[in-house]
């Protein structure tokens, strides 16, 4: 059965404890895999954007090491990467605050939640990170970023926020 984003019926997450339908918050964990499509769900698309930015993330890291770059090139090897890895995070937040809404809803997290402040946190660092992007474009008249100092302070922060949400995350037991 194909299930569409905001679909309540949670039954097939991926190694996560499903609610039994009619079970009134009954939990039900099954048979643990490695690997499943579902990019109708907003769970699994969001996770799959938070890797697919990773990895993004991963060739502007590579790329960054080339020495002997022009302007042009830092922008469209290293930058570019940078901004689309970003925009995939602040997606995946987005989509993370989306289940957190279906979440309270179907009378799981409320604000305030553990879970709601992970989600948050991590929300925060995509924005940090953004802002780091966007102050880490190099002029092509001058070959100087916007802002080294903010294109620095905004992945320090971001970073740290991501560190706390990943502490916080440890934290977190699943329901029942």
């Amino acid at each position: 059965m194909v299930r569409r984003l905001g679909d309540q019926d949670h039954h097939d997450q991926v190694n996560a404890p499903r609610h039994v339908p009619g079970g009134e918050g009954r939990l039900l964990t099954h048979r643990w895999r490695w690997w499943s499509y579902e990019p109708t769900r907003v769970d699994w698309l969001g996770a799959f954007l938070l890797f697919a930015g990773t990895l993004v993330f991963g060739v502007n890291l590579l790329d960054s090491f080339l020495a002997g770059l022009s302007v042009q090139q830092v922008n469209r090897l290293i930058w570019a990467p940078d901004v689309v890895g970003c925009v995939l995070f602040l997606i995946s937040g987005h989509l993370a605050f989306v289940e957190i809404r279906h979440s309270v809803r179907s009378g799981g997290h409320r604000r305030g939640d553990l879970g709601w402040w992970i989600v948050a946190v991590n929300q925060l660092g995509s924005v940090l990170f953004m802002v780091s992007a966007l102050a880490a474009y190099t002029r092509p008249a001058t070959g100087s970023q916007i802002n080294a100092d903010i294109a620095n302070w905004g992945t320090l922060t971001g970073a740290l926020c991501f560190s706390l949400g990943g502490g916080l995350q440890h934290l977190e037991r699943p329901p029942g």
